[in-house]
């Protein structure tokens, strides 16, 4: 049985998570990463990840990947698209023990986008994210090691450029 603090932790750093992406807060989405180089962040579609299939629609596989996201996001290509605000609802479906003080995750997600130029709320995204998470027991504080978003579909109605 998870410990309750742990799930809670973990129900932490999902809210954290959505909260920058819906404030378009690069730096508090890469703050939910851990430091380690291995940290990732993938967004593929189910068919892709059922068939071990390496396509994907961002693919950051490294804590400088991660963070050249963010930069390109927030000073590269700002005013360069179209822009669109997030919403994402989440629920927590199971969390399970890896050992060394990590744990695995799967969230399942929805996130609603809505255009600036409309002002239309549609749906961008379902799926699940797919999680490995380190937990620091000093603070009962909890950080991505990696986040895949499985959408289930692959063809979105939207680019995107916000992680999902």
């Amino acid at each position: 049985m998870i410990a309750a603090k742990i799930k809670d932790a973990i129900t932490g750093l999902n809210a954290n998570y959505i909260s920058a992406l819906d404030n378009k807060n690069m730096q508090d989405w890469l703050a939910a990463f851990s430091k380690t180089y291995e940290a990732s962040y993938i967004c593929t579609s189910a068919d892709n990840s059922e068939n071990d299939l390496p396509v994907s629609m961002m693919y950051d596989d490294s804590r400088n990947r991660l963070e050249d996201r963010a930069t390109y996001i927030t000073d590269i290509w700002a005013g360069t698209f179209q822009d669109y605000r997030t919403r994402h609802f989440t629920q927590l479906l199971s969390v399970a023990d890896i050992g060394s003080g990590k744990f695995a995750a799967k969230t399942s997600f929805q996130v609603f986008f809505t255009p600036d130029e409309t002002g239309v709320s549609e749906i961008l995204a379902v799926g699940v994210y797919e999680d490995i998470i380190e937990f620091n027991p000093k603070d009962c504080s909890c950080l991505f090691v990696s986040r895949k978003a499985v959408t289930d579909t692959g063809v979105l109605p939207r680019y995107l450029v916000y992680p999902i």
